[in-house]
């Protein structure tokens, strides 16, 4: 019995048989039943719509430092290849290449790292203060990112910082939509 055939559509699961595409014929026994949907270990993980805090923690993070870090290694293998001596050896270069490339790597991947961690924190914050998920989350998150990420630096700073966080969350919010609405994925 084919493995499409014996799905159930009154569950969200189908069955899966290792032994379907070979000529050997295997008892029904060998079949498992696999979930199509994902799976939650409470209720109320299944009825939300959105990432929780942890979640955006770990994927803003780890997405800031990852395209820091390459592009801040990118930017640096540039620097590198620029601070060249006409009498430098090749072993000499290759490390000044990867000396640079690293020092820039680690410097980029830490500070969009932390802008990551801010927007996170952000952005669940203004959700729950506000409860509604919308767009004005993001772009309001994107705002005190800016502005917190600066603050040191003095109140005229943290303001630009913020209209620009503000206003780079809303075009990437705007191309989301755009893509979502024109694309066909």
């Amino acid at each position: 019995m084919d493995s499409e055939k014996r799905s159930d559509p009154n569950t969200n699961t189908r069955y899966y048989n290792p032994y379907q595409r070979t000529q050997v014929q295997k008892p029904e026994s060998y079949a498992y039943q696999l979930p199509t949907a994902p799976q939650y270990l409470f209720d109320e993980e299944a009825r939300r719509s959105r990432r929780n805090l942890s979640d955006n923690l770990t994927f803003f993070t780890g997405c800031g430092y990852l395209l820091g870090a390459v592009g801040g290694g990118a930017s640096g293998v540039v620097a590198g290849v620029k601070s060249f001596e006409p009498g430098d050896t090749t072993k000499l270069r290759v490390n000044r290449v990867l000396n640079s490339s690293g020092h820039a790597g680690r410097a980029w991947g830490n500070r969009l790292g932390i802008i990551g961690l801010l927007y996170a924190g952000m952005e669940s914050g203004v959700v729950a203060m506000r409860d509604v998920d919308d767009v004005w989350n993001s772009v309001a998150a994107g705002l005190g990112t800016g502005a917190v990420y600066r603050a040191a630096r003095g109140v005229r700073s943290a303001a630009v910082a913020g209209a620009v966080g503000g206003v780079l969350v809303g075009l990437a919010v705007t191309a989301k939509q755009a893509v979502k609405r024109y694309v066909p994925i």
